[in-house]
């Protein structure tokens, strides 16, 4: 398994916003995609805004490259989530998951 991680600041104000748009667009398209296992939204607040770390499991590179693209470390951020961020990373993080329970 291969664990993807992407770190973004959002806008204090847009916070419940991106998690919306995670719930209701992001996670259900990343359902439909063969090889997708789960994600997670993990937040804290900081005195700049929310910064948040998503994190998707993936069975293989190749299932990541469906959702990414042929550079699968490219981060995938559409438009109107940007307008939501102070900060994010152009590119993610994949780790091979040694162990999981």
């Amino acid at each position: 398994m291969i664990l993807r991680q992407w770190r973004a600041l959002a806008h204090r104000n847009e916070a419940l916003h991106y998690i919306e748009h995670l719930r209701t667009e992001t996670f259900p398209a990343l359902q439909a995609i063969p090889g997708f296992v789960g994600a997670a939204i993990l937040s804290r607040a900081l005195d700049a805004g929310v910064e948040f770390l998503i994190e998707t499991r993936w069975e293989t590179l190749t299932a990541i490259a469906s959702f990414a693209g042929a550079d699968a470390e490219a981060a995938v951020v559409p438009p109107k989530v940007v307008a939501m961020m102070i900060e994010y990373d152009d590119r993610a993080r994949h780790f091979e998951v040694i162990e999981f329970k």
